[in-house]
C-alpha cells in the first residue's frame, strides 16, 4: 500500500505540475482534446483506487450500496464524468486531478489507519506468541510429538528447556526455572519443581520436566487467554454501537440530499454543470469515515495499551464503564492481602530465637498454614525425638524425657496453669511454654500487599468509593482497613453474604454509578459476575477469573487497577475529542460544499485531514505510561530483594 501511495503520489504531481504549467488539454487541438489528460490522469486513477473500485462493485453485488467504497467511486467518477463533458463542450477541463486528489488522500487516510491499527495489535500480539505448537507426550519408553488439542487429561508431557508449555498440569519430575513474561509480564523466572502446578503459555528455561496434564488443551489457561483477546473487539461500547448507528442512516441521507442539490438547483437554474460539480464535493466530504474509523480505533488502542501490562479487559464497553467506575468492592484475602501467614510479632523479642525454636519443634510435622508459617520463619534445622500430642482447640503438646513444651492459645495455657502475657494485636495469637513456664507468644497474621495502601490512596484522591468485604473477624478486617485507608468495610461474611452486600450496594448507587468487585476469580465468581465490571486478581491458572471477570489482571498487582482506569479516562476523553472534532468540521464543510464556497479540493483535505487528525489523535491512547512502568521495576526489585 505504501509503494501504490508513494508511485501513485510522484505520477500525480508530476502530470498535475505539467497539467497546470502547460495545459495538458491544449497539447492536441480538436473536440477530443480532452483525451490525453484524461488518459494520463486515469493511470493514478486506476493505480491507486483500482481495489475502491473493486469492493464497490463487490459491496453493491451483495447488497451492501451505502459504504464509502460507494461514495468514493460516486463522487470521483463522477467528477471525471464532468470533466469529459466540459472537455467535449469547449470548456476548460477540471475535475480529473480532483477525482484523483480524492482517491490518493482516502488511501493515505485507510493506510494511516492500518498503521495505528497494527501499532496497537503488536501490544497484544505478545499474547498470540503464546500459544504452543505442539505436545511431546510419553508413550511407554518414547516420546512422540503431537498436537496440543490431542493430549488428554493424565497424559505425561516433557518439556524440553526453551519450549513453550503446552498445556497445564502439574510436574512429576524435574526441576526448572519458567519464563512467564507472556502471562503475567513479570520479569523475573519462576522457579518450579515436583508436586508444583505449572500454567500453558509459559516457557521453560533451563532444565527437562515431566509434567501430568490436568487440563485438556480447551481448557488450559493459553486457550482462555486467547480466547479473551479474540473476542473483545466483539463486545462494543455505547459510543461504537452509536457511530455504528450513525453510519447507517447517515450515509443514504447525505446521498439523498447530494443528488437533491444537484437536481433541483440545477432544474431551476439551469446550471448543471455547477450543481453537479456542488454535489460531487459534498458527497466527497458526506462519508464520517473519521468517526467510524477513529472510535472503533480508540478503543482498540486502549485495549492494546491495557494489554502491554497484563491487564486484559474483554471488550469496549467494560472500558467505556471502567471510565465511570466510582465505587470499588474488595475481597480480602488473596487481593488486599497475600493470602499466606507470616509470623508478624515475637513478644518478648529478646527471645525471638528460643520462642520460634520451640514452637517449630511443635508444629514440624503439621500442615496447618499457622504452623508453616511458624517453621518458614524459624527456617534452620529442628530437633526430633519429641512425641506431639493434640489438643483438641487448644494447641499442641510436645514431650521429650521429663521436657514437656506446650504450643497453642489461651485455652491451652489456662488448661495446663501456666500464666501468660496476653498478646493483644490482631491475629491468630501462638503462646509458647517450656516445663510449666510461659516463654514467649507468636503474632500470625496474613500479610497485607506491598502496593494496597498506595492502590486504595489513588482510588481514594480519584473520588472513589472503597470498600472490603471479608469473612475474617471484625477485629482482622479493622485492622486491615485502617492500615490501607479504606472507607468501608464489612467483616465476618460468608460467600453467600457477600452478594447480598454487593446487591445492596448496587441498589444504594446512583443511575450513572458503577460498581466495581476485585477479588481473586475463584471463590468470588458469583460477586463477580453480579456487579457492574468484575476484576479478578491473578487471572493466570484462574478458570473463573477469565470466565466471571470482565477486566483480568494477569498478575497479582493491585497497581493494574488505578492503570486501567487512567487507560480508560484516556480512551474516552479521546473518544469523545474525535466525536466533537469530526461532526463539528464536518457540517461546516458540507455546509461550504453545498453553498458553492468550497470546490473538491477544499473537501478532499477536509475530509481526509479530518480522519488523519483523528486517527493520530486516537493513537494517542497506546502510549506508554510512564509511572506505571517504573512502579512495576520497583516491585520487581522489591521481589528480587526478599
Amino acid at each position: 500500500m505504501l509503494t501504490r501511495i508513494v508511485v501513485a503520489l510522484v505520477l500525480f504531481a508530476a502530470i498535475f505540475i505539467s497539467d497546470k504549467v502547460v495545459g495538458l488539454g491544449k497539447v492536441f487541438g480538436g473536440k477530443a482534446a480532452w483525451v490525453f489528460p484524461f488518459a494520463l490522469y486515469l493511470v493514478v486513477y486506476l493505480l491507486i483506487g483500482y481495489d475502491v473500485l473493486w469492493r464497490a462493485v463487490r459491496n453493491i453485488a451483495h447488497g451492501q450500496v451505502f459504504d464509502e467504497n460507494f461514495l468514493m467511486c460516486l463522487a470521483t467518477l463522477g467528477a471525471f464524468a464532468l470533466a469529459i463533458y466540459w472537455g467535449a463542450t469547449g470548456r476548460e477541463i477540471e475535475g480529473f486531478d480532483e477525482a484523483c486528489a480524492v482517491l490518493l488522500f482516502y488511501q493515505v487516510g485507510e493506510f494511516f489507519q492500518s498503521y495505528a491499527t497494527g501499532k496497537s495489535r503488536k501490544s497484544i500480539s505478545g499474547l498470540m506468541d503464546i500459544r504452543p505448537d505442539y505436545a511431546n507426550v510419553k508413550r511407554g519408553d518414547s516420546v512422540e510429538r503431537i498436537d496440543p488439542s490431542e493430549a488428554e487429561i493424565g497424559d505425561i508431557i516433557v518439556v524440553n528447556p526453551g519450549e513453550k508449555v503446552p498445556l497445564d498440569g502439574t510436574v512429576v519430575k524435574g526441576a526448572s526455572a519458567l519464563d512467564t513474561k507472556a502471562l503475567t509480564g513479570e520479569s523475573l523466572p519462576r522457579e518450579v519443581a515436583a508436586g508444583d502446578e505449572i500454567v500453558s503459555g509459559s516457557v521453560n528455561l533451563t532444565s527437562q520436566l515431566e509434567v501430568r496434564v490436568n487440563k485438556a488443551f480447551y481448557d488450559s489457561t493459553v486457550s482462555k487467554i486467547l480466547e479473551l483477546v479474540e473476542n473483545a473487539a466483539e463486545q462494543k461500547s455505547k459510543a461504537e454501537n452509536f457511530i455504528t448507528k450513525f453510519a447507517k442512516y447517515y450515509t443514504p441521507v447525505v446521498v439523498i440530499v447530494a443528488v437533491l442539490l444537484a437536481v433541483v438547483p440545477g432544474l431551476i437554474t439551469s446550471e448543471w454543470s455547477t450543481w453537479v460539480s456542488r454535489a460531487l464535493s459534498f458527497l466527497d466530504v458526506s462519508y464520517p469515515c473519521a468517526l467510524v474509523i477513529s472510535i472503533p480505533l480508540s478503543f482498540f488502542a486502549g485495549i492494546g495499551a491495557a494489554s502491554r501490562y497484563g491487564i486484559l479487559v474483554k471488550g469496549s464497553n467494560y472500558l467505556e464503564k471502567f471510565n465511570q467506575a466510582n465505587t470499588f468492592v474488595f475481597d480480602k484475602t488473596g487481593t488486599l492481602t497475600k493470602g499466606n501467614f507470616a509470623v508478624s510479632r515475637i513478644s518478648p523479642e529478646e527471645n525471638a530465637e528460643e520462642i520460634l525454636r520451640l514452637a517449630a519443634i511443635v508444629e514440624r510435622d503439621s500442615g496447618h498454614p499457622i504452623a508453616k508459617s511458624v517453621v518458614a520463619r524459624y527456617g534452620k534445622e529442628i530437633e526430633g525425638g519429641y512425641t506431639l500430642t493434640n489438643v483438641a482447640g487448644a494447641g499442641v503438646v510436645a514431650t521429650r524425657g521429663e521436657e514437656i513444651i506446650c504450643c497453642g492459645n489461651e485455652k491451652l495455657m489456662k488448661q495446663k496453669g501456666i500464666s501468660y502475657a496476653e498478646e493483644r494485636g490482631t491475629g491468630t495469637v501462638v503462646y509458647v511454654a517450656r516445663n510449666g513456664k510461659f516463654v514467649g507468644s507468636l503474632l500470625i497474621s496474613d500479610e497485607v500487599k506491598p502496593e494496597a495502601k498506595e492502590v486504595v490512596g489513588a482510588l481514594n484522591g480519584m473520588g472513589c468509593r472503597t470498600v472490603m468485604l471479608t469473612g475474617d473477624n471484625e477485629a482482622i478486617a479493622e485492622s486491615v482497613a485502617k492500615e490501607i485507608g479504606l472507607t468501608g468495610y464489612k467483616a465476618s461474611l460468608l460467600p453467600q453474604n457477600k452478594v447480598e452486600e454487593v446487591e445492596k450496594l448496587l441498589s444504594e448507587k446512583r443511575q450513572k454509578d458503577v460498581l466495581c468487585f476485585v477479588g481473586d476469580g475463584i471463590n468470588d465468581a458469583p460477586v463477580l459476575m453480579r456487579s457492574d465490571v468484575g476484576i479478578a486478581m491473578g487471572g493466570v491458572g484462574s478458570d473463573a477469573a477469565i470466565e466471571a471477570s470482565d477486566i483480568v489482571l494477569m498478575k497479582d498487582d493491585l497497581r493494574g487497577i488505578p492503570l486501567a482506569k487512567r487507560i480508560a479516562k484516556k480512551t474516552m476523553a479521546i473518544v469523545f475529542q474525535n466525536i466533537v472534532f469530526s461532526i463539528a468540521v464536518k457540517a461546516v464543510i458540507l455546509l461550504l460544499s453545498a453553498l458553492g464556497i468550497t470546490n473538491m479540493w477544499f473537501a478532499v483535505f477536509g475530509d481526509v485531514g479530518v480522519a488523519v487528525l483523528a486517527i493520530l489523535n486516537a493513537m494517542r491512547v497506546n502510549s506508554r505510561y510512564e509511572g506505571k512502568e517504573r512502579a512495576q521495576k520497583a516491585g520487581r526489585r522489591e521481589k528480587a530483594a526478599a
